[in-house]
């Protein structure tokens, strides 16, 4: 099979999986915000650095420039953690997925 044919069947496959989990990733997403919201009211952060402190946590960068002092601040990073590898995880297999699908075509 032919390299864009390839690709689009990936692309398609990817947006198909995409748009069957799209409710659980956004609620994902919203609460890695949420999380990050609340852990920044604790450590006294400004919202554009509670954002992206959840983010940067949630993907599991951790540059370290923003850390939770509190006990509470903490809690809230290890949720954000969770939710930000399950976010993770899910993209994984909704790209491994979609690859296998379009390799397998390509062999028809």
């Amino acid at each position: 099979m032919d390299q864009r044919v390839l690709r689009r069947s990936f692309v398609a496959g990817l947006v198909k999986g995409l748009s069957v989990v799209w409710p659980i990733l956004s609620a994902l997403l919203a609460l890695i915000v949420a999380l990050g919201v609340a852990t920044g009211l604790a450590e006294g952060w400004s919202l554009p650095e509670s954002v992206y402190f959840s983010f940067v946590t949630g993907l599991t960068i951790g540059y370290g420039d923003y850390a939770p002092k509190t006990l509470i601040g903490r809690a809230l990073a290890i949720g954000i953690g969770l939710c930000g590898i399950l976010v993770l995880a899910l993209a994984s297999a909704i790209g491994v997925r979609a690859m296998t699908e379009a390799h397998e075509r390509d062999e028809n």
